[in-house]
């Protein structure tokens, strides 16, 4: 079973359906407890940074969500839910987050350019990842976003996008990868991302 996190922060429903395209084995879930009977777990989410953390923490899944990532279990992170695994943000106010990689994160402040970032634009692979198979160099994915990641630990990095500056896009080690754009959004070669994972976690 892949579950996805619903911790109040966003519409589930695009990430079900391209779930869905791969396996009808696919549930929503704002229980922790449903950890223990997943295979998969899948956080999208749309919103601030300092809000998510507080639903995580006042739902309980902080603490469980941390140790099934730290255990090797399979994880998907989408937009906010990639942002949320850093260290901090300082999106309205500083706040801490799940701190499993560390660096932080920070709004773009690039006059010249539009804020958010969003609409479609390239990405440089620079690590390797099995959820990646497929996906050439350079190809292009959909973002919307206005806070981005200063990443302190590079080992993480598997994908960069040049916006201002060049920054993480694609994160991950082992069975965890995350994105800060929308793979559910970015047609064939977002959803081959998922077909990857769906593939792996589902064997």
């Amino acid at each position: 079973m892949i579950t996805v996190i619903d911790y109040g922060m966003g519409n589930l429903r695009s990430v079900v359906k391209a779930i869905e395209k791969y396996t009808a084995d696919v549930r929503i879930s704002n229980d922790p407890g449903s950890i223990k009977t997943s295979k998969a777990l899948v956080m999208p989410g749309d919103g601030a940074f300092g809000m998510a953390m507080d639903h995580l923490q006042q739902m309980g899944w902080v603490e469980p969500l941390c140790e099934y990532i730290a255990s090797g279990g399979y994880f998907f992170g989408i937009c906010l839910g990639f942002q949320l695994l850093f260290s901090s943000s300082d999106e309205f106010g500083f706040h801490k987050g799940l701190d499993i990689i560390r660096g932080h994160v920070k709004k773009f402040d690039f006059p010249a350019l539009k804020v958010p970032h969003m609409g479609w634009n390239d990405i440089e692979l620079t690590g390797k990842s099995k959820f990646l198979e497929g996906i050439e160099n350079y190809s292009y994915f959909y973002f919307i976003h206005s806070y981005y990641p200063e990443i302190k630990d590079h080992s993480w990095s598997l994908g960069e996008v040049d916006y201002g500056e060049t920054f993480p896009c694609i994160v991950g080690k082992d069975n965890m990868i995350a994105m800060q754009f929308h793979p559910e959004k970015s047609h064939k070669v977002g959803l081959k991302i998922v077909e990857n994972f769906v593939r792996y976690s589902c064997l």
